[in-house]
């Protein structure tokens, strides 16, 4: 009988995490990003956009109650489940994954880093810059970063209008990429 109290338990928790990441995905594969900004649709390009809203949530409930910062690593390890089939989809074999997914991880939270301290400055300048550098890394003035960085500002905003217990309870928004809003000053 306990253990079945456990299992559902468990079962709850994998749909909010599922549901969380689910919408995670959704905001990252905005066709507004791909078609307008130029952001590359490729493995590379798609893995930078979903590490940018992976990171973004996990941002938004950090320091929060323990049931969102396990929600967050919950969120956090779907995230590396996921990329670690994608390189298998992609036909990297059993021996080269290990490898690939160190390399990845060092990329995110390499990211992170430069994302957080940005933000953290509330400077636009330097989030314009380390996206460009992340993102577009080909290119020496990708028009698509400013663009991006103003996206990034409002999704920190709408994320922090969202309550924590509604997050909790497996749902999250992120802004439409494509709606306009009042250009910066």
């Amino acid at each position: 009988m306990i253990l079945s109290l456990f299992s559902r338990k468990a079962k709850a928790n994998e749909a909010i995490t599922i549901a969380l990441y689910d919408a995670i995905v959704a905001a990252a594969r905005q066709p507004y990003f791909y078609s307008d900004l130029d952001v590359p649709d490729s493995p590379l390009g798609r893995y930078e956009m979903l590490s940018l809203h992976v990171y973004l949530f996990v941002r938004r409930i950090k320091g929060r109650s323990p049931a969102l910062k396990a929600i967050g690593q919950e969120v956090t390890d779907e995230f590396f489940r996921d990329v670690d089939h994608s390189l298998r989809e992609l036909g990297i074999g059993d021996s080269g994954v290990p490898k690939r997914m160190k390399k990845l991880a060092r990329m995110f939270y390499g990211r992170i880093e430069s994302y957080d301290k940005a933000l953290e400055a509330n400077d636009h300048p330097a989030l314009v810059a380390a996206l460009a550098r992340n993102i577009r890394p080909d290119s020496d003035s990708w028009s698509g970063a400013a663009a991006l960085a103003d996206y990034v500002g409002r999704a920190v905003r709408l994320l922090e209008s969202q309550p924590d217990e509604v997050l909790a309870s497996g749902k999250v928004i992120f802004p439409d990429a494509g709606a306009l809003e009042t250009p910066r000053n």
